[in-house]
C-alpha cells in the first residue's frame, strides 16, 4: 500500500514530479556526437606507387633448365625442352646422394636406363609397345568372378529375358492393375517360403512329373520346387465346344492339346484360384503371398484341389476323343 503524504505542499510536489524530463534526456548519444570531417583524394591526393621498384621475390634466378636451354642456343647444342618437365631419372643421376636414397626400383631403373641425350627415358609409344595383351600372355578372363560371354550372345542373355522362364511367366500373372513391382515381391517371398519351408512328403499315388529330385532336396532349389509343382498339375488338353460340327444346333466338345506355356498358365491359374479361397492366418503385405507358396506345398504333396480339376480335364478329353475327327479343319 503506497503511504500517505500528509504535508500541504504535497500536491504540488507530485505535479512537479509529473512534469516530462527535459528533451536532452531522449537525444540519443550518436546523435550528440560532433560530426567529423574526412578528407577527399581531390584536396590529399594519394601517394603514387614507384613503377620502377621490384619486389622481393621478382629479382630471382631462372631456373636449371631455362639456363640450359639459353647455353644451348649459343652453344648450337640440344637442350632440354622446356614444355615437358625433367624426369625424376635424369634429376637423380646428377645427384649422386639423392641416388642412395631413392626407392630401390628406381636406383634399379636409372642402372638399367640407357637413353639417347636430349630424349625421355619414357614416352607414350614405348609404353604402348611394352603393353601385355591378354590373348599373348595366355591370361583368361582374369579379374571376372564369371567368364566373359561368347559372340554372338545366345537368345536368352538379353536383360528382358534374365530371369527364368517359368518366373517370369508366374510373375506376371501374380500381377493386377500393372504393378509389377507388388508381383515381384510376392513372388520373392512365395520362393522364400519354399526355400524355408520343411521337405514335402510327396503322396505315391499322385507322383510329380518323371525324373523329380529327391522331395528332401526340392527346398534347396525354390525355382526348381516352383516348376515341378506346375508341370505336374498343368494339363495336357483342353476342351473346345464347336457348334454345328455334327449336323444341326448340337455342339461337340472337341480335345485341343496345349503347348508348354498354355499348359503352365492353366495350372498357375488353378492354383491362384485355389490360393485365393484359403483362409487367411493373418494381414499384412506378405499374406497373399504366403497362401500361394502353401498352395504349392499342398500341390507338391497330393493334397491340393488342382489335382482333381487336371482328372477331371483329362476324363473329360478322354471320353471325346472320338469327336476328333468332327472339328473344322
Amino acid at each position: 500500500m503506497r503511504p500517505i503524504i500528509q504535508s500541504p505542499h504535497a500536491r504540488e510536489c507530485l505535479v512537479r514530479l509529473q512534469r516530462p524530463l527535459p528533451s536532452t534526456y531522449h537525444v540519443p548519444l550518436c546523435l550528440r556526437l560532433s560530426h567529423r570531417r574526412y578528407i577527399t583524394a581531390d584536396e590529399k591526393p594519394l601517394p603514387k606507387a614507384d613503377t620502377q621498384a621490384t619486389g622481393p621475390n621478382q629479382e630471382q634466378l631462372p631456373h636449371v633448365s631455362e639456363e640450359a636451354a639459353a647455353l644451348s642456343k649459343v652453344t648450337g647444342g640440344e637442350g632440354p625442352d622446356l614444355d615437358q618437365g625433367t624426369p625424376v631419372q635424369e634429376v637423380l643421376k646428377r645427384d649422386e646422394e639423392s641416388q642412395r636414397k631413392a626407392p630401390k626400383v628406381m636406383r634399379e631403373d636409372i642402372k638399367t636406363s640407357s637413353s639417347p641425350k636430349g630424349s625421355r627415358p619414357f614416352s607414350t609409344s614405348t609404353r604402348q609397345e611394352a603393353m601385355i595383351s591378354f590373348e599373348d600372355a595366355g591370361i583368361e578372363s582374369q579379374g571376372h568372378k564369371f567368364g566373359i560371354p561368347e559372340l554372338p550372345l545366345q537368345s536368352n542373355a538379353n536383360i528382358k529375358h534374365r530371369y527364368d522362364p517359368v518366373i517370369h511367366q508366374v510373375t506376371n500373372l501374380l500381377m493386377r492393375d500393372g504393378k509389377l513391382s507388388v508381383a515381384q515381391r510376392n513372388m520373392a517371398m512365395i520362393l522364400t517360403h519354399l526355400r524355408t519351408a520343411s521337405s514335402p512328403s510327396v503322396n505315391p499315388t499322385r507322383p510329380l512329373v518323371p525324373g523329380a529330385p529327391p522331395a528332401s532336396h526340392l527346398p534347396l532349389n525354390p525355382v526348381l520346387y516352383l516348376t515341378l509343382a506346375i508341370d505336374s498339375v498343368a494339363p495336357l488338353l483342353r476342351i473346345r465346344s464347336q457348334k454345328g460340327a455334327a449336323g444341326g444346333g448340337v455342339a461337340l466338345q472337341i480335345p485341343i492339346p496345349l503347348g508348354l506355356r498354355q499348359r503352365r498358365r492353366q495350372a498357375v491359374m488353378w492354383i491362384l484360384d485355389a490360393a485365393s479361397k484359403r483362409q487367411s492366418n493373418g494381414s499384412g503385405k506378405g499374406g497373399f503371398a504366403k497362401k500361394v507358396a502353401e498352395e504349392i506345398v499342398s500341390v507338391v504333396e497330393g493334397r491340393s484341389g488342382v489335382w482333381d480339376r487336371r482328372g477331371g480335364i483329362h476324363k473329360l478329353c478322354i471320353a471325346a476323343r472320338a469327336n476328333l475327327g468332327l472339328g473344322r479343319k
